[in-house]
């Protein structure tokens, strides 16, 4: 872990709308993959409105790098469907770490940082990024791409390994 500056962690809560692949359904999971890592959800079977609430960590090595977000519907006996797909940086998430670092002692609840959606990113509507509890959190919700329909809500947190956190 010499080169990682910290764990980014993804709670996965859920999908909303999610494209029917199957007859009438669709069993989907969610892969996420930043670099070499890949990481996935369990399958939620027959659920267009899945709720995972799982937790997946990455290793941040490499902060300019996206972190690529894949729906797929499993299949159980030919290759599984792709249900769409996102992407998000991670320059805002870091900026309010430098903010955080710099400011201290924040009050529960400060906003540091508001991302507007765009068509540079996949946001379907405006993220905070807020001092929650002692830890940098940013609630998201992603419209998938290359689909008819879809979205996915995450959670990320920031998990600072032997104080990597004054680096930024």
């Amino acid at each position: 872990m010499e080169n990682v500056l910290g764990l980014l962690r993804l709670h996965v809560i859920r999908g909303v709308n999610l494209a029917i692949r199957d007859s009438k359904s669709s069993d989907p999971y969610v892969i996420v993959r930043m670099g070499q890592q890949k990481v996935r959800t369990r399958v939620m079977k027959k659920n267009l409105n899945p709720e995972w609430n799982e937790d997946l960590t990455l290793s941040v090595t490499d902060p300019i790098q996206p972190v690529k977000i894949m729906v797929y519907d499993r299949d159980w006996f030919s290759r599984d469907d792709k249900m769409g797909d996102a992407f998000f940086h991670l320059d805002p998430f870091l900026e309010a770490i430098r903010i955080q670092n710099q400011l201290g002692g924040l009050p529960e609840g400060t906003v540091l940082m508001k991302i507007q959606a765009s068509r540079q990113n996949c946001l379907s509507e405006e993220s905070k990024i807020v001092w929650h509890k002692g830890k940098i959190v940013q609630n998201m919700f992603l419209r998938l791409q290359n689909v008819e329909c879809g979205e996915v809500e995450l959670q990320l947190e920031w998990i600072d390994v032997s104080g990597l956190l004054s680096v930024y």
